[in-house]
């Protein structure tokens, strides 16, 4: 032989009797089996069954969570004049069934604006439908989900310890009861929906020329309302649900429906912030109840 290979003979170094092929492997088996009776288990791998029940496990979790989680991102964008309706209505058992809702409260314009510039809400209720025909031409609303939901009145107010007496009719002296240099609290009357009928109104009563240098024009109707609880101006326009919700003014008179366009409080699902939350609410706002809510703080149901 040559190399480091080398071939022994299969008996080489057992002995001649063959009793005992290759010595010690009995002995080996024994200590094996010994061995094995004390040894620690092998460790058990997840095997495939294990790591699908696994996967499926955790998808039931996604599934049963994700209704929260849109409940809890939805944004309602409404008109200021809203506010102490809607958050009444929202304090209902049935409105905090459907999640966390959150509300942006402004003008109708601001909000609408927002809209157009991707604001992530999920519903607008805006002040008069214009604005919402703005947000609809800017293919932000869901297909179909857009209605009517309220009405309103326009008032004339004043503080509530105030005397002034008015009855507001064609020609009416509104400028004189505001006194020597008292001026009109209005939404600013070529954005604020409220300041708009305000304007219409006094042109179709001929008293605009007279007021138009005496104004106060506030951002929103709730600010108008606020110059005049706080005896900042002697009188104000603003909607009668305002009034309604205000303790320190009062109704001095009602402007006549046909002085202005009807006042109309479109309601609609946005695209941007589309999901089941936003259906519920809606459903919710036709409802019966919250009719009830609405009408209680001065508004129509239409």
């Amino acid at each position: 032989m040559t190399g480091d290979a080398r071939s022994l003979p299969v008996n080489a170094g057992l002995p001649d009797n063959g009793t005992e092929s290759m010595p010690g492997i009995a002995a080996c088996h024994r200590q094996n089996r010994a061995g094995l009776a004390g040894a620690r288990p092998p460790r058990q791998w997840p095997t495939w069954r294990n790591t699908r029940n696994l996967i499926l496990f955790c998808g039931l979790c996604l599934i049963l969570l994700a209704p929260t989680a849109q409940a809890a991102k939805l944004l309602v964008f409404a008109a200021a004049s809203l506010k102490p309706a809607l958050d009444s209505v929202l304090a209902t058992p049935q409105a905090q069934a459907i999640g966390e809702i959150t509300v942006s409260y402004a003008a109708s314009s601001q909000l609408a604006r927002q809209i157009q510039h991707a604001a992530p809400a999920a519903m607008f209720i805006s002040a008069d439908p214009e604005w919402m025909d703005v947000v609809e031409h800017a293919g932000k609303l869901v297909a179909g989900s857009r209605s009517n939901l309220l009405g309103n009145a326009l008032v004339l107010i004043a503080p509530n310890d105030s005397t002034i007496a008015l009855t507001i009719a064609p020609g009416f002296d509104l400028a004189g009861a505001l006194g020597v240099d008292g001026r009109l609290a209005i939404g600013a009357p070529d954005s604020v929906p409220a300041g708009k009928y305000a304007k219409a109104a006094l042109i179709d009563l001929g008293v605009w020329p007279a007021l138009e240098s005496r104004l106060v024009p506030a951002m929103h109707v709730r600010a108008a309302l606020g110059f005049v609880a706080r005896h900042e101006v002697p009188l104000g326009i603003v909607y009668r649900s305002d009034a309604v919700s205000e303790r320190a003014v009062r109704v001095v008179d009602t402007f006549p429906a046909a002085s202005h366009p009807a006042i109309v409080y479109p309601v609609a699902l946005l695209e941007a912030g589309d999901n089941p939350g936003g259906r519920q609410l809606l459903e919710l706002l036709h409802s019966a109840s919250a009719a009830a809510i609405f009408v209680r703080f001065g508004f129509d149901r239409l």
